[in-house]
């Protein structure tokens, strides 16, 4: 028979497919991490005999009563020949008996999988099978042990692959279909914009040479489909599984979900948006099991239907997911990340990728995917891995928990707070750093770790929010404490807490996020990371650890000098200093500008105290201005009311802080922005934990003060200036406010099309005069 197989599936994506039963159960949690599960498998595999065989490749065919095959593949965890025994060890904490039944019935059949795979290929006639179980924290193996013949463990692999056949027939006509759809797609518009087709030609090359693409595309470039519609054509001549396009904000996805949309309409392709849990979830005081919460109920045995269902239609977005999802009566959340499987294009946050779980790296390393990776706003991945990748814990926190007494911790609590008493009393500053993690504190805090997870594993398997929280953020402390070397640094801040005891919070800060992506990018068939902001080219190639072969491409602008007046108010300091005196001047410069040509501006501020400095200002002194204000901490209802009164007819003044939520990733095209006030060089604040970083960026390369303070904040203002021309009709003015923007080094990393000029001082403007603007 014929070795053409029509589809070729890893061992767990099968089981995954026809094992999972029952409900959605996270309560045998908390479950060890990956750094823990592969020290735990490389423990197990210690103890075993010299000739004990790891990570055993395995692949095999099934073949139907149609001709139809489907190849089979994986690697089993270990095969004694001496005993003809194979294993498939698991890592765990705590109790066993807790564990649900369907992860159980889950973990037989991979490892029976693995078992008829090993007979076909080895010639044996029977197996034993063995399931280990390894608790990490007490170092304890519990093996589950069954031996079967040959032919048991063939029916159970045919029976498997049957059920599995049907989908995967399916998945290769979709595959075909969409490939060929791609082959012919064109350009959804048409023109091209501008330069758009110079950034898809370099992004199609990038994708077709297997390489990574530094994109550097300024506002109004067309970036979204312009990398988009490149990769897409790239997809069936370099055999891509799919595509991951991953943004920072909600905005920057939804601009690539608009994007997509035709395409969907006319195509076979399938586009899922993934979405943050606490968004996502339907009942958040519910826990996540059949138990608590009814959409875990029975999840897996209704998710094939909601699968079905989905398959129907390519779109895949928030709302669409949702509504099949209640309507099969499953989770959304949980549904959005099965479906992730079987997508074409995923569209979601950094994390999904990057972070040391991302569910779509894993998915990609099981299933040995081909994938493109765009990266919108890339300017952003730099903090972005920084915060992925770090950790802190309050000892305020952990006193706190000692008080509340949590039964079988409070040891362990107070160990740890011993060590961390030891810690304060050598750090005489309000912030000390160190030269590593502290070894006695560490140990303390692993030994915590185990007891809190020995104490939730056991009746009556449950934690005070407390200290759940606390658990959580000490897990990600131990894991961050795992990866610590040269690109990490460690500080304690002391402050004062409960009845005037200095509490201590320990950090550990990545600096240098590079080794742990450059993994990422090496994964990926093509990556392509775009923004307006990336100038220097060598700072983002130093921090996010990009290949050595990768290209760098500055698009020009689409836009002439003439649509833009940028102005640079040199007679006024903006430096903390100097805020005070600060505030009139800026007041009347907004007013001043807001008179001569009456419409929609933004002005931007450093902090939300500086901002309500100025606004109160400006009410005083010019109350005929209309004004609204970003508030702390808006939810999504208030971001789209605050953006709302950007009308084409409107009049007035929008205050921001800069680098916040209206900093980018918004489109005010036309005259729902005419111009923007920037008052502050966006440099991060001088404190003891930006001076630690800036002296070790200055040691690894020799610019410590712009790699902490200068290319950060010069990149928030050029985003938040590119607020202000979207397109080709569009005119508006920016001001630059502070006298450092006249400095030439600075103006350096100004975008080359624009047209500055530079006020030594701002006119001013009667309030008769504001009083005749009409708005």
């Amino acid at each position: 028979m014929s070795e053409a197989v029509d589809y070729t599936v890893a061992v767990r994506t099968l089981c995954d497919f026809t094992a999972k039963q029952g409900d959605l159960d996270l309560r045998f949690t908390p479950s060890p991490s990956a750094e823990e599960g592969m020290e735990g498998h490389a423990r197990v595999a210690s103890r075993r005999a010299s000739h004990y065989q790891c990570e055993v490749a395995l692949s095999g065919v099934y073949w139907s009563a149609a001709g139809r095959g489907l190849r089979v593949r994986g690697r089993a965890d270990g095969f004694d020949p001496q005993r003809g025994r194979l294993e498939e060890i698991k890592t765990h904490r705590g109790d066993l008996t807790r564990q649900p039944e369907n992860h159980r019935h889950l973990h037989w059949a991979q490892l029976r999988l693995y078992g008829w795979l090993l007979c076909e290929e080895r010639g044996l006639d029977e197996l034993e099978l063995a399931l280990v179980y390894f608790d990490i924290a007490r170092q304890v193996e519990t093996p589950l042990v069954e031996r079967l013949d040959r032919d048991t463990l063939r029916h159970f692999f045919e029976a498997q692959c049957a059920a599995f056949l049907d989908w995967a027939l399916q998945e290769t006509a979709h595959r075909g279909a969409r490939d060929s759809a791609l082959e012919t797609l064109r350009f959804p518009h048409a023109s091209w914009q501008g330069e758009q087709r110079m950034l898809a030609e370099n992004v199609y090359k990038a994708a077709s040479t297997g390489r990574a693409l530094l994109a550097q595309a300024p506002t109004g470039t067309g970036k979204t489909l312009g990398t988009l519609f490149p990769m897409l054509k790239a997809m069936p001549t370099q055999r891509l599984d799919g595509l991951c396009y991953l943004a920072a904000k909600t905005p920057g996805r939804q601009l690539a979900l608009d994007a997509l949309k035709p395409v969907v309409e006319t195509t076979p392709l399938r586009v899922l948006e993934l979405t943050a849990r606490d968004k996502a979830c339907e009942h958040p005081d519910l826990a996540c099991h059949g138990e608590s919460c009814p959409l875990a109920a029975g999840f897996f045995d209704k998710l094939p239907d909601a699968r079905r269902a989905l398959i129907a239609d390519g779109d895949w977005d928030r709302a669409h997911l949702r509504d099949t999802a209640l309507a099969h009566d499953v989770c959304p959340y949980y549904l959005g990340q099965e479906m992730a499987r079987w997508s074409d294009v995923t569209v979601g946050d950094y994390h999904y990728y990057f972070a040391s779980g991302g569910l779509l790296h894993l998915l990609a390393q099981a299933n040995d995917w081909r994938l493109g990776v765009l990266v919108d706003e890339a300017h952003n991945l730099v903090e972005r891995a920084r915060d992925m990748y770090s950790a802190s814990l309050d000892q305020g926190d952990l006193r706190a928990l000692i008080r509340e007494k949590p039964a079988g911790v409070s040891a362990a609590l107070k160990q740890l707070n011993r060590e961390w008493n030891s810690l304060g009393r050598e750090c005489v500053n309000e912030h000390t750093a160190l030269e590593r993690v502290p070894e006695a504190w560490l140990a303390a805090l692993q030994r915590l770790v185990g007891t809190i997870g020995q104490v939730a594993a056991e009746p009556p398997y449950t934690l005070s929010p407390a200290l759940q929280r606390f658990y959580f953020d000490a897990l990600k402390t131990v894991r961050i404490a795992e990866l610590f070397d040269r690109h990490f640094i460690c500080d304690i801040a002391m402050r004062a807490g409960h009845r005037g005891m200095r509490h201590a919070r320990l950090s550990l800060r990545n600096i240098v996020p590079a080794p742990l992506l450059t993994p990422r990018f090496q994964a990926a068939h093509a990556s392509v990371l775009f923004s307006a902001t990336l100038t220097p080219e060598r700072y983002q190639r130093d921090l996010l650890g990009l290949p050595k072969d990768s290209v760098w491409l500055d698009v020009a602008s689409p836009f002439s000098k003439e649509q833009l007046s940028v102005h640079i108010a040199q007679h006024i300091s903006t430096r903390f200093r100097d805020r005070e005196a600060s505030l009139a001047p800026i007041a009347d410069l907004i007013a001043t500008t807001y008179t001569r040509r009456p419409g929609n501006y933004l002005a931007f501020f450093s902090s939300f105290a500086y901002l309500e400095d100025v606004a109160a200002r400006l009410r005083e002194t010019h109350p005929d201005v209309p004004q609204w204000q970003q508030a702390r901490g808006m939810d999504e209802t208030a971001r789209a009311d605050f953006l709302a009164r950007f009308t084409p007819d409107g009049c007035g003044v929008g205050f921001a802080v800069l680098g916040g939520a209206f900093g980018e990733g918004i489109d005010l095209p036309g005259d729902r922005l005419i111009g923007a006030f920037i008052a502050t060089l966006g440099l991060p604040q001088v404190n003891p934990v930006n001076e630690q970083r800036r002296r070790y960026l200055q040691a690894m390369f020799g610019a410590g003060y712009d790699y902490a303070y200068v290319y950060p904040g010069v990149q928030k203002v050029i985003q938040a200036a590119g607020r202000v021309i979207r397109s080709r009709e569009d005119r508006g003015t920016i001001h630059l406010i502070d006298d450092r923007f006249a400095e030439p080094r600075i103006q350096a990393l100004l975008p080359s099309w624009w047209h500055v000029t530079q006020n030594v001082e701002a006119p001013t403007r009667s309030r008769s005069a504001l009083n005749s603007t009409g708005c």
